[in-house]
């Protein structure tokens, strides 16, 4: 078993609000979840208002399955527009 793992990390240009911040953290958590079949989640930087951390976690039977689904997902989040990725850190487990 080979799981992916990562941290996205957002900068949040002319959000103002916490509220407004959620929006757009559970907009780009949905469509990764719905697109990518993974396990996303809000981990980090959550009383600023201008910074987002995503956490998420792919599960398969390939590394080269998984390394391509994680390359694919990064390229997919900074597609949306809907933030600018400024940091990303991935690991790969065998286990």
């Amino acid at each position: 078993m080979v799981v992916g793992i990562g941290v996205l990390t957002f900068r949040l240009h002319e959000c103002r609000s916490l509220k407004t911040k959620r929006g757009i953290v559970k907009a780009i958590i949905h469509q990764v979840r719905n697109q990518f079949n993974a396990s996303v989640a809000e981990v980090g930087a959550n009383d600023i208002h201008q910074r987002a951390q995503v956490g998420f976690a792919l599960a398969g039977a390939d590394h080269q399955v998984i390394n391509a689904k994680i390359d694919k997902l990064l390229n997919f989040v900074e597609a949306l527009g809907l933030a600018e990725m400024i940091d990303s850190e991935m690991e790969i487990i065998h286990l």
